[in-house]
Formats: structure tokens, sequence, C-alpha cells
């Protein structure tokens, strides 16, 4: 066979084992796998690297509106890039519905966003907040048919909460069309009342966000969320989780049965909440929500990547600025409460994991290719990425394990104008990524166009058919498959 492209020498890593090999593309896809193979128009060499699947960044805020009409920084070319120089070949980003709007018209608006921009082949996840009827009966079935096979719901926020009913509806409409629902799971009344507590005494300093928003509100809206999946017979993914009681709480139900899958996030494994106190108002850099915890947390949350509770390990690239347009949007020394919500991350997402996990030995290769690519590209559908096998896209990330760097605004290519992981100095740097065959980023340059891109239609959520269903559960079950929307 004539290969476009050789990449040789290299050590070929997937989630299950590693060895030295070569990968032939033809195409944009992997036509051939060997341990020497000949040829090649271009041939890229890869000794003393690692070849990689690409990085599949799947929980990222991309030229998105907040809830209050804050747009984030990044649009689809930055984001994308950004995306890019972290070793990633494809992402999926949000697109959010907000009160009053319809579904169909907000995918014609990240249409319109992404086609033209994006140097990296994307998806949407749909964030939902408003299922009126015609959304849920005609709308969601539309977006699922064009391949957009999840969305992200709201326990927490007064124009994003759904309520119970309103998850169960969700929820029931997933199962039925084969999406799996995402969810922010913190208690909304809790995190209101520890508001009001706090503002009452005067305590509205950054470093009082973390206090605000409690382990506990996460754990029990985790559990309960867990609880109204359960009644419907609807798998669930449960982002960012930021604690031991919410981690602990997913890994029984996966030992269980249930198709419960979670993320967690570089941010609670490198920051605690003492960096919400930094002098002045430079702890507004680190808030996020959920906000960040302790070192024991670290540790446990280290703990559960190892053990196969978390399937990724997402960035959750909320980029504001440290500046009006951004962070302080609502004055130059806002409370708490009223400072942007989300940390930059998409570009520091991997170098922070395979330096932080890899290098440091709290996992290894196999896990690191399953928690940055491999598992998002089965849980979400992305059919021809996350695997080097032949057939699948020649999505690839090659990396120099040995590089140590010192990480950098300059690093990150986005839109932003800081860094949480400024200083930090990390081991293990992708230098080679290509998109269906076609190179992105190479010796730290950008090498593809703006609006290279691709949308992925993504396949059905499909849940283990092997998982047992606990006995009690079955009639809910039944209900559920027949209930309506």
């Amino acid at each position: 066979m004539e290969f476009d492209t050789v990449i040789h020498g290299g050590t070929i890593v997937t989630p299950t084992e590693s060895w030295q090999g070569d990968l032939g593309l033809v195409g944009g896809r992997i036509a051939g796998l060997a341990e020497r193979l000949p040829g090649g128009a271009r041939r890229i060499d890869a000794t003393g690297r690692l070849v990689l699947p690409g990085g599949i960044e799947a929980h990222a805020h991309i030229a998105q509106e907040s809830s209050s009409g804050l747009m984030s920084a990044d649009d689809y070319y930055t984001g994308s890039v950004s995306a890019a120089f972290g070793g990633n070949s494809s992402f999926i980003p949000f697109a959010a519905q907000h009160r009053g709007q319809s579904v169909d018209a907000v995918i014609e608006t990240y249409d319109s966003r992404a086609a033209p921009n994006s140097v990296l082949d994307y998806s949407y996840h749909l964030i939902i907040s408003d299922p009126t009827e015609t959304v849920l009966t005609e709308e969601l079935p539309r977006a699922f048919a064009r391949g957009i096979t999840s969305f992200k719901v709201f326990m927490t926020y007064d124009l994003m909460n759904l309520g119970d009913r309103g998850m169960l509806d969700i929820l029931t409409v997933a199962r039925r069309h084969g999406a799996l629902t995402m969810v922010h799971a913190e208690n909304n009344d809790m995190v209101k009342w520890m508001n009001a507590r706090l503002a009452a005494a005067g305590l509205t300093a950054p470093k009082y966000h973390a206090i605000s928003r409690p382990a506990l509100a996460e754990a029990e809206a985790i559990n309960r969320a867990i609880s109204l999946a359960r009644l419907v017979g609807a798998g669930l993914f449960i982002v960012h989780v930021s604690t031991p009681e919410g981690a602990d709480l997913v890994a029984r139900a996966q030992a269980s049965g249930l198709p419960i899958h979670a993320e967690t996030c570089p941010q609670y494994l490198a920051f605690t909440r003492d960096d919400l106190d930094r002098p002045g108002m430079e702890g507004a850099k680190y808030i996020c929500s959920p906000p960040l915890r302790d070192a024991a947390t670290q540790a446990a949350l280290w703990n559960h990547a190892r053990r196969g509770t978390f399937e990724s390990v997402s960035s959750d690239h909320a980029p504001y600025r440290f500046d009006a347009s951004g962070k302080f949007a609502n004055g130059a020394e806002p409370a708490y409460p009223a400072i942007a919500n989300g940390l930059p991350g998409i570009a520091m997402r991997l170098p922070y994991l395979f330096s932080e996990g890899v290098a440091a030995g709290r996992i290894s290769l196999q896990q690191f290719a399953a928690l940055s690519s491999s598992n998002a590209a089965r849980l979400f559908g992305m059919e021809r990425k996350g695997a080097l096998l032949p057939g699948y896209d020649a999505d690839i990330a090659i990396w120099n394990p040995e590089e140590t760097r010192e990480v950098s605004l300059a690093d990150q290519h986005d839109a932003m104008d800081y860094t949480p992981f400024e200083g930090m100095r990390l081991t293990g740097w992708p230098e080679h990524v290509l998109s269906r065959g076609e190179t992105v980023v190479e010796a730290g340059e950008l090498k593809a166009a703006r609006g290279r891109g691709r949308f992925v239609a993504r396949a059905p959520y499909r849940p283990d058919p092997n998982a047992p269903v606990e006995p009690e559960l079955t009639p809910a079950l039944n209900f559920g498959a027949e209930i309506r929307p």
C-alpha cells in the first residue's frame, strides 16, 4: 500500500497497551499499523516520542454567552488553536439555549460561529435551560437526528436550573432518542442560602466563594441526579466532580451497574481554595463552580482517576479576561457572586494531566490515552476518533515525554490575558498534532487554516448492554420507556 504519511519509530500508546511501531496514513485515515512500514510520501520521525490518539476536549465554553449575557473571550478560532497547541485534535464545546430561545435557532447561531473559524473538527453539547413542549417533542429530536447526541442541564443558577421535574422530562427524552445527559450538580438552595448568610455578614471577598458552595451541596445534588436518572433508566454524565463525596457516589453507582459517568478537571487537581485568597482581587482568577477545594480532596480525586471512576479529565475552559470585559464586568471590586465564573485551561488540560499524572506516577500512559481521548470518543459517539486503528481518522498527537517547560501565557495561544497555570514547571509536551492526517501544530507553529475543521455528527449514546439492572428498578425502567414526552 502507498501511504500519504508514515509516522515511524515512536511508541504507540492506546488505552490498553503500548509498543514500538509505525502508523501509515491514507486519505486522512489510519490505513496501516505495523512494527515497520516502508514508503510514505511524507515520513514523520517519532523516535523517542509517544504517539497518542489526538486529545478530545469534551467540556469547553467557546463563543458562548452566559445566562447574564457575558460572552466568553475565545471564539472558535482562538479556542480551537489553543486546544490544538494543547495536544487536542477535536473538541465538543457547548451550544447554550437560554430562556425563550429555540434549540433550532441556537444551533444555527453556533454553526455560524464554528464553521468559518475552527481549525479542529468539532461538535456541540446543547445546554438546555427552557425545555418547553416544542423543545422536548420537536426540536431536541431534530438535534439528535443531526448528530448532536448530548446535552447539559443545571441543578443550580436561577436562570439555568430546571428543577427535578424538568430534569426527569429531559432524561426521558434523552433515553428515548439515545442521547446522554450531562449535569452540573450543586444544590441551588444550599448555595443561595449560604450566599445570603455571607452577604449579611459582609463577607464578599473572592475567598468566600469556596465557602458559599460547600462540598455537601455537590454531594447532595449528585445523589439526587443519580436517583432521577435511575427512575427513568437513563444514562448520566456528571461534569466537573470536585469532591471525594461526589466521586464516591459515582463509584458506588457504577459498581451497581448503573450507566453513570463522570469527569473531573485539572483545576481541582492543581489548585486549592487558598488560591482564592491571593492579594487584592487576584483570587478572582480562580473563581469557578464548583469551587476549588483542598489538598486532601486533590489526593482523593487523583485516586478516583486512577481507579477509573472518572472517564475523562476535561478543562471546563471558561475564558473571562481579568478586566471589565470578563471577570470585572460588574465593577472593579465586586462581591464574589458578581465575578464572572470560570477558569481558562484548554491548552493546559493535557500537559498538566501528563506531567502530574503520568510523569508523577499517578496514572499510567494507557490511562492517559483513555482519559484524554478514547473514553470521550466512546461516550459521546465520535465513532471515527479516539483510536489508533485502521479506518479511524488520523487524529494523532506526538508527545515529547522528556521536555520540561515553564508555563507562560504565550503557550496558551488563546484570547486570554492570564493563565492560572503561569510559572508551573511541567514535563511532557505535544510537539506535533494531526487532524485527519493534516498537520495542525508542528514544532510550536500553527500549520492549519482557519475554518478547516468539520462538524462531527455523533452516534447515539450506547450504555453497556451487559450492565445489570437492579430488580426493583425494572418497573421504573419500563415506565420510563412509555411516558411522554
